[in-house]
């Protein structure tokens, strides 16, 4: 996952309203969003090669989301990965504080990550770089993506617009799940228009790739944006919607769910 929007506590009708997209390499086996075999109050896509998610919801009222820190080669092939963290804290029951802060023993052990965890009533933040650190999110609408934490890049303030945008509008206040209600945002999300070079951050992966990864959705043959996702959560349901995409922005398919919040 490489692009995160959020809304935290910013709305009446969602405590939290998240927009995101992954990023990932065409040839990695992915399952699509559905219940987690092991645990079927857990919704989701799944990484079918090292097992973890980018992105999961529970019914019991949990979420969370990871994005690697784009740091040029550094941290690949790291001992554990990025997403057995989004699928450790879902499937666990300790408070967001407390198991974030439970991370820093083992921190080192992944690539350069951000990790946001919502326990149904906190939203933290831990990162693993330069240092590991964690902290409360506070309200508001903030972004995560390949940097630090709501690092101003052209991608990231597009989607927080945007999302920002939706909530103010009366779609906010409309049926999730009927047509239409959240086309602006999967639009702000498969916007495949690069940021000027001026505009670009230096990450160590040079100019070309800085210009390909730029835009909010990533069109490449073997490399770009696998998904986007919609996640609305309300007082009592999950809303999760996901759109999958092949080489060249070639779809794949949408999943769309209500999980019934459990109390």
């Amino acid at each position: 996952m490489c692009l995160v929007a959020l809304a935290w506590r910013a709305h009446p009708r969602y405590a939290l309203a998240l927009i995101a997209n992954r990023d990932e390499f065409h040839a990695r086996p992915s399952a699509p969003a559905g219940p987690d075999p092991e645990d079927p109050d857990v919704y989701g896509g799944r990484d079918l090669q090292a097992g973890g998610s980018w992105l999961l919801a529970s019914a019991r009222g949990r979420l969370a989301v990871v994005t690697n820190v784009r740091v040029g080669p550094r941290g690949e092939g790291a001992p554990r990965s990025r997403g057995a963290l989004v699928r450790g804290f879902v499937r666990a029951h300790d408070p967001a504080p407390a198991y974030l802060d439970a991370l820093a023993p083992e921190a080192a052990g992944y690539g350069p990550f951000n990790l946001l965890a919502w326990d149904g009533e906190t939203l933290g933040f831990a990162g693993n770089h330069p240092r590991f650190a964690t902290h409360a999110v506070a309200a508001g609408v903030h972004a995560m993506g390949n940097g630090e934490f709501d690092d101003a890049w052209p991608k990231s303030s597009h989607a927080t617009q945007a999302l920002a945008a939706w909530l103010a509008s009366p779609a906010a206040h409309a049926d999730p799940l009927a047509a239409g209600t959240i086309a602006p945002l999967f639009a702000a999300l498969a916007d495949a228009t690069p940021a000027p070079d001026a505009a670009l951050p230096d990450t160590g992966v040079g100019l070309a790739v800085e210009r390909m990864l730029s835009a909010p959705f990533v069109r490449a043959p073997d490399y770009g944006t696998r998904c986007s996702t919609v996640v609305l959560v309300e007082a009592d349901a999950i809303t999760f919607v996901e759109r999958r995409f092949g080489a060249e922005a070639r779809p794949l398919g949408e999943t769309a769910t209500r999980l019934a919040r459990l109390r």
